[in-house]
């Protein structure tokens, strides 16, 4: 571990938009050198998301909330996190600069560790960053760690992550897309409704709502290889999101070698964002209003 000032790693502005800059280390959280706005940052956000969320982010998620105490006033302490979350189910936080390379963020989750960038926004990005930063990391993505179901899904998908990266591209962007579709952005249906339990989701106010009361995105039932074969948008909402009946129900889909998988979808070409396909369980056909034209990732 780095003992030494951690930095705060941001993409950057160029004259062809923000360029992905990576960080590799794992630091001390700095806990004492956050300053009253961070604190204040970090409040704003809980108690806004707080306020939202019932009825639509999932119960797992809520009670995990709850279990760690993430209200209780400025920006949590990771030590304190971690005694409750290596009781539960032997994760660990550690702290970071910012974003990290593929084979070393898959190295994390396969060893049960999960990555938490060190640094929160400023007041005026409330609403919108380019990147993951504390907030994002620990609100959106570190309660369902508490999941027994869904924190063995996150191992699961580090392993599978570095076999990924071994065969190549392909498969790579393959299996990015099942973390985008999933843990960052996914829904699950549930005997109360439709809610929400990816972190890219349950971290926004504006998507928060999007997501379930907008027209114009697809709400399509989760399948492995669909979602795989499926693009996404990296700057605006989603055009579609895929939604599972349960967590076993992911955990179950990383349970086959997807080798074979990505050797099959290698001959096929990739869907469009947008897209909905004869053969899908469709919860909604999107109206499309609103959407983006131009290439999607």
């Amino acid at each position: 571990m780095d003992n030494t000032a951690p930095r705060k790693v941001e993409h950057q502005q160029t004259d062809r938009g923000y360029v992905p800059v990576y960080a590799t280390g794992v630091v001390e959280q700095p806990w004492e050198s956050y300053t009253r706005t961070d604190h204040e940052v970090w409040d704003t956000l809980y108690k806004r998301q707080r306020e939202l969320l019932p009825g639509r982010a999932c119960k797992e998620f809520l009670a995990g909330v709850e279990r760690f105490g993430l209200g209780d006033g400025g920006i949590p302490k990771f030590s304190e996190l971690n005694k409750v979350l290596g009781e539960t189910t032997g994760w660990e936080l550690v702290a970071v600069e910012g974003l990290l390379p593929d084979e070393v963020f898959f190295d994390h989750l396969a060893n049960r560790r999960f990555p938490v960038s060190w640094w929160i926004r400023k007041p005026d990005q409330l609403d919108y960053l380019s990147e993951p930063d504390l907030f994002h990391d620990l609100f959106g993505h570190v309660p369902l760690l508490l999941n027994p179901i869904f924190a063995d899904y996150m191992q699961a998908y580090g392993r599978g992550g570095m076999k990924a990266f071994a065969i190549g591209p392909e498969a790579l962007m393959n299996l990015t897309r099942l973390y985008w579709y999933t843990v960052e952005f996914g829904l699950i249906n549930t005997d109360e409704g439709m809610r929400i339990y990816g972190a890219g989701i349950v971290s926004s106010k504006g998507e928060s709502i999007y997501c379930l009361d907008a027209p114009a995105p697809n709400r399509i039932g989760f399948g492995l290889e669909r979602v795989m074969s499926t693009r996404y948008r990296i700057d605006t909402y989603q055009q579609t999101y895929f939604v599972i009946d349960s967590f076993e129900q992911l955990f179950e889909a990383t349970r086959p070698d997807f080798t074979p998988i990505y050797a099959k979808l290698k001959s096929l070409p990739a869907h469009a964002a947008a897209d909905v396909l004869d053969g899908d369980r469709v919860f909604n056909r999107g109206t499309r209003e609103g959407f983006a034209t131009d290439a999607d990732t």
